[in-house]
């Protein structure tokens, strides 16, 4: 059976596929108990055979649909389904039942360039009230990515997944094993990187590469793998968001910066403290913070000492490493000539920076992307190369722009990159067809207002007959459902007119037209009647039935008649006897 044409614990129906990453696929489905539409994760194979995975999964995504907040997708089910394969075997499949929210996940919406700083603030802020809810429940999400962010249609913020990502990196053993699950790489946290134990700060450093990939349109560390990815994370600073798209606030900028400070006893403390540097920054003011060194104290106790740099070496001056220097006195006669020949090499290489040229040669900066909005894909290829960028054509239908010119960019044109980067230019491959959506088994108004929304008319509407589908509501369109058509396009609709067309039963078995009328196709009542006039005799024919043939109102009650006489018909003329 096709995986949109099952049924999930025998409640759930699949639908469309909605969404696919790294650990599993999401379906639109229908609770048919409660007649609601919902969000079906399954998950991939690979994870389902591991046991210890199950077990952690299902206790996660417990604790998950106990979570009730506007800004948290509910998660209504979870089990597990078991599965038949062609050759017979059996295999457990994991599902997740969750809430489905009409709308884009905020990584599609970033797909298409940076987003205005003001609504970033918005949906940072909707993302961090959905952490402060989880954070106080004792939950840290540890998976915030904009994939697990959906963004409604009326703008609304939704967090996903909590818990989900805890079940997976308490079974991953490293960090390979686990970004090849979650692709997350990018997210991490350097406390995540190191594989060290984490709490609510490690989210709030996520979130703050989501902002920062929402203000700039890309992630701030990029590398060919994760490992690379991971070391950025861990040892390099991240860019100032206002360097890629001139937009950025200074004081966003801050709040950035802030978030992804490597110590996380140096970054945001709480959902609060980072929601007020947010909203000042919102206002164009620039966020005055103190230390919070006690706020960080008190919730997660003192921050691990560390060495310095000046303490280890004179540490490795002395020959016994594990004693400590308890003498008063001048430090022995020796150091003091080591000490002079190190100013003496700073002092020479000073001298030599200072002697260097003005003017080395050309120094590597950044490029601005140029705006190539309505050139030809020739045209839009070599504007990028004049600053030293490539160009990666893509097709996408457009009703506005005519095909063979360039939509958009991305990055967008005026933002900043890397010279010999890559940007994606994004070429019309002409009007965008319409999806015929499905329909079936709604009324013929919400069928009309579905297809309206997805810009197609309704055309003819024909009758047809149906053993279970209620009288007036649609069976199916022609062109069906999923087919491609132009925008404005008309769709027929087939209605379903609460008939069953009855054939004429008479001369067959009654067993045989007992099974065809109570049948799925049919699914009328039957009524079985002994006919006294005629001989009754193995498999008795059908001698006649109550209704004649035709169309007739669904669930119908049908007598059909049949011999069940002792003996031979009797002749006429002993009737008149």
């Amino acid at each position: 059976m096709a995986e949109e044409q099952r049924l999930i614990a025998g409640r759930y129906r699949l639908g469309d596929l909605i969404g696919r990453g790294g650990m599993a696929e999401v379906y639109r489905g229908t609770d048919t108990r409660l007649g609601r539409t919902v969000a079906v994760k399954l998950l991939k194979p690979e994870l389902a055979s591991d046991a210890t995975f199950r077990g952690r999964f299902r206790q996660e995504a417990q604790a998950a649909s106990r979570m009730s907040h506007p800004t948290i997708v509910r998660v209504f089910d979870a089990g597990e389904d078991e599965l038949t394969a062609d050759g017979g075997q059996t295999r457990i499949q994991p599902y997740i039942v969750m809430e489905y929210v009409e709308g884009n996940p905020l990584d599609v919406l970033i797909a298409a360039g940076p987003l205005a700083p003001e609504r970033a603030v918005e949906i940072t802020s909707g993302i961090l009230t959905a952490l402060e809810y989880s954070h106080r429940a004792g939950i840290v999400h540890r998976d915030i990515k904009p994939a697990n962010v959906m963004i409604g249609k009326n703008g609304s913020v939704k967090v996903m997944d909590f818990g989900i990502a805890r079940a997976v990196s308490d079974t991953s053993s490293s960090l390979a094993q686990t970004t090849a699950i979650l692709g997350t790489a990018a997210y991490f946290s350097p406390e995540q990187a190191k594989g060290e134990t984490v709490d609510a700060r490690t989210d709030l450093y996520s979130t703050g590469i989501v902002l920062f990939e929402m203000l700039t349109g890309r992630v701030p560390f990029r590398g060919d793998t994760a490992v690379a990815v991971a070391y950025q994370h861990v040892s390099e600073p991240p860019a100032d968001p206002s360097t890629l798209n001139p937009a950025v606030s200074p004081a966003l900028d801050l709040v950035v910066t802030h978030a992804l400070s490597k110590n996380r006893y140096d970054r945001y403390q709480t959902v609060s403290e980072f929601r007020a540097d947010l909203e000042l920054a919102g206002e164009g003011k620039v966020p005055v913070r103190s230390s919070g060194e006690d706020a960080a104290t008190a919730l997660f106790g003192p921050a691990p000492t560390v060495q310095s740099s000046t303490e280890q070496a004179l540490r490795q001056l002395t020959t016994d490493t594990g004693a400590v220097r308890t003498q008063s006195r001048p430090p022995v006669a020796w150091i003091w000539p080591g000490v002079s020949v190190v100013a003496v090499v700073l002092v020479a290489v000073l001298i030599w920076v200072v002697s260097l040229p003005s003017s080395p040669g050309p120094a590597v900066s950044s490029r601005v992307v140029p705006d190539v909005t309505g050139l030809t894909l020739d045209e839009a290829t070599a504007a990028l190369a004049e600053q030293d960028l490539v160009a990666e054509p893509t097709e996408e239908e457009s009703n506005d722009v005519e095909e063979g010119l360039v939509i958009r960019s991305f990055p967008a044109a005026g933002l900043r990159t890397d010279p010999n980067e890559t940007v994606q230019v994004y070429v019309s491959s002409g009007t965008a067809k319409v999806s015929v959506p499905d329909v079936t088994e709604m009324s013929i108004d919400d069928a009309t207002a579905e297809l309206e929304d997805a810009g197609l008319e309704v055309g003819s509407t024909d009758a047809s007959n149906s053993a279970t589908i209620p009288e007036g509501t649609v069976t199916g369109t022609s062109p069906a459902q999923g087919k491609a058509v132009e925008p404005g396009s008309t769709v027929d609709l087939t209605v379903s007119n609460g008939k069953v067309a009855l054939p004429d039963m008479t001369g067959q078995t009654l067993g045989a037209a007992t099974d065809s009328l109570q049948g799925t196709s049919m699914g009328l009542t039957v009524v079985p009647v002994p006919d006294q006039s005629c001989a009754a005799e193995p498999n008795s024919p059908v001698t006649g039935q109550s209704i004649p043939p035709g169309d007739i109102d669904q669930g119908s009650e049908v007598e059909l008649y049949y011999c069940a006489g002792g003996g031979s018909t009797p002749a006429p003329d002993d009737d008149e006897g």
